[in-house]
């Protein structure tokens, strides 16, 4: 069987750029193979900070031979008027290598059948591997020395075999070879003989080329040298694939700091370790030990100098944090709120604080409606942004929040006005939790709104990668928590009430409320494909205000999904449908005059019809109604001509058929299904 090795050799990665780049050299690799025809079994992708590897097996020796049939010239062009080949004709020959002889026509055409040879595997990897190569993409490209190619980092060696072969390439000034490089503190040069040898080699050289069993060793030592002191390790996954993409070698150490910073908020603590410095806690009996664990990238015996650093660097900063603690907690939370004057929101819609009165405006209304506790929320609203300038949140952003919660405790604040100052932000990101408390859940919905509705106003565009304030994320949050939590708030009456608050004239509010509504329906579409086909979402989002009542919307998405799986769903689809496009054009409808029926199949529709309320009828009962009607529309349709010659014999029809149409749109627009 035959393998192809590529391993790029680089100075240190970027983290964030390994995992995409073996994404797209996977890819760019596959797409290559098959469009040139090339069969191959398997593509594996390895990678370290100092390399990016790529095993390819079972690759076929050439490309298959293949016989093609290619157009020619027009007959009356490649024959002469005594039916004898003209010089385009032998051209045409000549160019693709076959005897005069063998040509043919067909279609009024000249043809020929060429036989094409299969190229050979390793001519067409030095071909287009260097190509592969410098396609890959990032951030924070950088060229070298005198060179035009850019790259991640500088390339130092490149490794290229085919089977035992050299396969020899250039990328950069840098000529492949089968010399690769081992751990930086262990062999510097290491000779692959074949792509069977590779990871084997290079982990006899301390390189673990492997990224799912380095993760995995990793995880085994790091709870191995914790189960030693008989604490729990908690790993975060965002963190271990970092340490994972920032070691070739990994190997734990046990580090351990003075008690006395254990006073700190715990999130501060954890922060420090685990964002700021990539070390992985460790706890015992769920709380937090002043020990921790680094994943040191390192060959050799003698750890203490590793651990005396990481110490030192790690005591400097809680050292930092217990000063903004005592600083910061000198008077009660409260007294921040008047420093939110001086930070501004956004250019133009005012200061922090300001946005902090909006927020407390829209959470009394929201409150008021789901008779939530009032004080609660107003306390909430009042302080959710008071920490963002104390010292410790200006040192720790991300911790905007968590710090709030901690001095609203701190200062003795009721633990649910605590708790809501956290969950006002959440969920943090598209797969965490959404709040869990009603006061971070109304403030956090009022927040957001407030945040979606400003950047809208100030004309800011959301495509691609711009969206400014996070206003995806926001509408997200939005939704998640009125979705999940079952919350029982106008969307549409909150976007109203908060245009109204912002502090700068709309000369068109209806448009800007039209374009903010749009926005958040297109999220909400987004949000719900996971679960629900998209025809489904916008046949129940079509002409309805769906954002006053998203309860009713998940309601009725629940039943157009199981209207759809019936079996008789086809003939539901062609009765309703065909209303649809009778009346589409129609615009005054007459009321139904029951004197001007003259077919019985008319006079059993409207007596159907009429029967159904469904403004009365649960969702559950609606369906049943309108799956019992449908025979009804059938006879109607193959008995009456709707299009009478009697113009009020004719509006008379389309009034009753508008009235019916009207029973199946309170569940959604059927015309949107796709069947």
């Amino acid at each position: 069987m035959n393998k192809y090795l590529l391993e790029i050799g680089t100075e240190e990665l970027a983290y964030k750029f390994i995992p995409s780049a073996m994404e797209q050299l996977k890819a760019e690799f596959t797409k290559t193979l098959q469009e040139n025809e090339i069969k191959f079994s398997d593509i594996k992708v390895y990678a370290t900070p100092r390399r990016l590897a790529v095993i390819i097996e079972g690759l076929a020796e050439k490309q298959d031979d293949v016989e093609k049939t290619i157009k020619g010239p027009i007959a009356n062009i490649a024959y002469d008027e005594n039916g004898s080949l003209t010089k385009a004709a032998l051209g045409f020959a000549n160019k693709n290598g076959i005897s005069p002889d063998s040509l043919f026509k067909q279609d009024n055409y000249v043809w020929a059948k060429v036989q094409q040879k299969g190229k050979n595997t390793k001519e067409l990897l030095k071909e287009v591997v260097p190509s592969i190569i410098l396609k890959l993409k990032g951030t924070h490209f950088m060229r070298w020395a005198d060179l035009d190619v850019k790259f991640q980092r500088p390339i130092r060696w490149i490794v290229s075999l085919f089977n035992n072969d050299k396969v020899e390439i250039e990328v950069a000034n840098v000529k492949s070879s089968n010399i690769t490089r081992g751990h930086r503190f262990s062999k510097t040069e290491v000779i692959i003989n074949s792509p069977d040898e590779y990871l084997a080699a290079l982990e006899n050289a301390n390189v673990i080329a492997d990224v799912e069993k380095r993760k995995a060793t990793i995880v085994k030592l790091a709870k191995e040298k914790a189960n030693e002191i008989g604490a729990d390790i908690v790993m975060n996954d965002d963190l271990l694939d970092e340490v994972t993409f920032i070691t070739e070698w990994p190997v734990p150490v046990v580090c351990s700091f003075e008690e006395k910073y254990l006073q700190i908020p715990e999130k501060v603590a954890v922060t420090v370790m685990a964002v700021h410095q990539r070390y992985f806690p460790l706890y015992k009996d769920g709380k937090l030990l002043n020990k921790f664990i680094t994943i040191s990238n390192y060959v050799g015996n003698t750890f203490d100098n590793i651990k005396a650093g990481n110490e030192r660097v790690v005591r400097a900063r809680l050292e930092d944090a217990v000063f903004f603690v005592q600083e910061d907690t000198q008077k009660p939370l409260l007294a921040y709120l008047d420093e939110l004057k001086g930070v501004t929101f956004q250019k133009g819609f005012g200061s922090v604080y300001d946005k902090t009165q909006r927020i407390l405006t829209l959470s009394k209304n929201i409150a008021k409606k789901l008779n939530a506790p009032l004080s609660s929320v107003e306390r909430t609203a009042l302080l959710c942004k008071a920490d963002l300038v104390t010292k410790l949140v200006f040192e720790f952003t991300e911790l905007q929040g968590y710090i709030g919660a901690d001095y609203a405790l701190r200062s003795g604040e009721p633990k649910e006005v605590a708790t809501g100052i956290m969950e006002h932000y959440f969920p943090l990101n598209a797969d965490s939790d959404v709040a869990q408390g009603i006061e971070g859940q109304i403030v956090g919905i009022a927040d957001k709104i407030d945040t979606v509705v400003t950047v809208f106003a100030d004309g800011k565009k959301i495509s691609g990668s711009n969206d400014p304030l996070g206003v995806r994320r926001a509408t997200l949050g939005i939704l998640k928590t009125v979705l999940q939590k079952g919350l029982d708030i106008n969307i549409t009456e909150l976007l109203k009430q908060s245009i109204d608050l912002i502090p700068v004239q709309i000369e068109d509010k209806t448009k800007l409320f039209n374009t903010i509504k749009e926005f958040i329906e297109q999220r909400l579409i987004v949000f719900m494909s996971d679960k629900y086909k998209h025809d489904i979402l916008e046949a129940c989002i079509s002409e309805k205000d769906v954002l006053s009542d998203l309860k009713d919307f998940t309601k009725r998405l629940s039943i157009l999904t199981d209207i759809v799986k019936k079996d008789s769903y086809a003939q539901f689809h062609e009765g309703i449908n065909r209303i649809i496009r009778l009346i589409k054009n129609e615009k005054d409808f007459a009321t139904v005059n029951e004197a001007l029926f003259n077919n019985n199949a008319e006079k059993e529709l409207w007596r159907v019809v009429k029967s159904i309320d469904e403004n009365k009828l649960s969702y559950n009962d609606l369906e049943t109604a309108l799956v019992n009607i449908i025979p009804y529309i059938s006879e109607f349709f193959d008995k009456v001509l709707v299009m009478d010659n009697d113009e009020k014999i004719k509006q008379n029809r389309l009034a009753m058929l508008n009235i019916t149409k009207n029973k199946f749109a309170k569940i959604a627009d059927f015309s949107k299904i796709v069947y």
